[in-house]
């Protein structure tokens, strides 16, 4: 993997130091299976996956998302499971202290292409049917936003390409 830089603040200078909710696109490595614990097993097959997460907690949204960018071996989480399996592309992150991650799996969910290819996956402790989507072709950021303000009724949190290129995949 390459050298991770790390999510910037909203302004571009620094780190993101708070918490805040997050999309990490991951793309297989290769097609197959991978078991995620007692969930069931996910059929990787090619595509971009979204998943959809936050970081409250100590070291706020950088420490979590950059977890998850660097991978390891330790496992905590059902996307730690697909990490193993799987390459970052991009990343997007709202610094807005509203818990939005629900919000935007409804936004994911609704956008063209969605799949949900294992329900339960991020989402035991909500009553979302998942909070991992497969796309053939990664959506845009722009595209993205609009759901999530729909989702938001209108209410749009500033997000941040914070990790790829932005160019779409497919």
């Amino acid at each position: 993997m390459d050298a991770v830089d790390g999510p910037v603040r909203e302004d571009g200078e620094g780190p993101v130091d708070g918490g805040g909710t997050y999309v990490l696109f991951l793309r297989p490595r290769s097609p197959g299976r991978v078991r995620v614990g007692s969930l069931g097993a996910l059929e990787l097959r090619p595509g971009s996956y979204a998943y959809v997460g936050s970081g409250f907690g100590p070291g706020g949204v950088e420490a979590r998302l950059r977890r998850h960018l660097e991978g390891g071996d330790a496992v905590h989480w059902h996307v730690d499971y697909l990490r193993r399996r799987s390459e970052p592309e991009e990343a997007w992150v709202t610094r807005d202290p509203e818990r939005r991650e629900h919000e935007w799996a409804a936004a994911l969910a609704g956008l063209a292409g969605a799949d949900v290819p294992l329900t339960g996956f991020g989402s035991s402790d909500c009553s979302c049917a998942a909070h991992l989507f497969r796309f053939g072709r990664r959506p845009t950021l722009e595209r993205f936003s609009r759901a999530a303000a729909r989702q938001a009724d209108g209410e749009p949190s500033r997000i941040r390409r914070v990790y790829g290129s932005g160019r779409a995949t497919g």
